[in-house]
């Protein structure tokens, strides 16, 4: 897999900071899963963060406090046993692993929402003021409804492909778009494109119909 377009720097770091709210935190695992590139900037910042951490004037525990913690560990439910399951035969998951976990399964035991126009959806994370995430499925060959944006939207590549103002983002790219784009992202023939979409605003359509269903569906 060649990733062509990564999240910024700056959303890597906040990652790894344990600072992005539970959306972008979604998308940035689930980026990181493919992309050893970027899993390599998180880890590197979760290294300074240590070493900025370890180098810190130490602070005194309250009394009883590494009792209390540890009596918490004694009261947590063994782990249970693994089974081995054999892959042999098994179609490889389109949802790579921190997104499947979240998700509760891989594409075909969602329960895929109508948008409109052959396209589907699945909200994941939801919620007035916070930023959302959600996959979709756009109709391969097939344009999703021409939009602008009123915050910050990233998506997240994960089986097939788009095309948006002439570039190209194919499995693990993840475009950004801001208040400043308007597009109309194209799906290109051959598969369905199934992608995670994240934003911390509703979107600006300029169809009548789009912007009719907009409140219902959340987007």
């Amino acid at each position: 897999m060649s990733i062509q377009h990564h999240p910024d720097d700056e959303l890597l770091v906040s990652y790894a900071s344990g600072e992005l709210p539970e959306a972008w935190s979604v998308l940035v695992a689930t980026h990181t899963a493919l992309c050893t590139d970027c899993r390599g900037k998180v880890r590197a910042a979760e290294a300074v963060g240590g070493a900025l951490v370890s180098d810190a004037a130490p602070v005194e525990m309250d009394a009883g406090a590494f009792e209390a913690t540890m009596a918490r560990v004694a009261a947590q439910p063994d782990e249970p046993a693994v089974t081995p399951v054999t892959t042999v035969g098994v179609a490889k998951p389109v949802l790579p692993q921190p997104l499947r976990d979240y998700a509760g399964g891989d594409l075909n035991s969602l329960k895929w929402r109508r948008l409109g126009h052959g396209a589907y959806h699945v909200p994941l994370v939801t919620g007035r003021g916070a930023p959302t995430a959600r996959l979709i499925r756009i109709p391969a060959g097939r344009p999703v409804p021409e939009h602008g944006h009123n915050g910050l939207e990233l998506t997240m590549v994960l089986q097939g492909s788009f095309v948006d103002g002439g570039t190209r983002f194919g499995a693990g790219d993840v475009e950004i778009a801001d208040s400043d784009l308007e597009h109309q992202p194209m799906a290109e023939p051959g598969q369905d494109c199934i992608c995670l979409a994240v934003t911390d605003a509703p979107l600006r359509f300029r169809g009548a119909f789009a912007r009719m269903v907009q409140p219902f569906i959340g987007i």
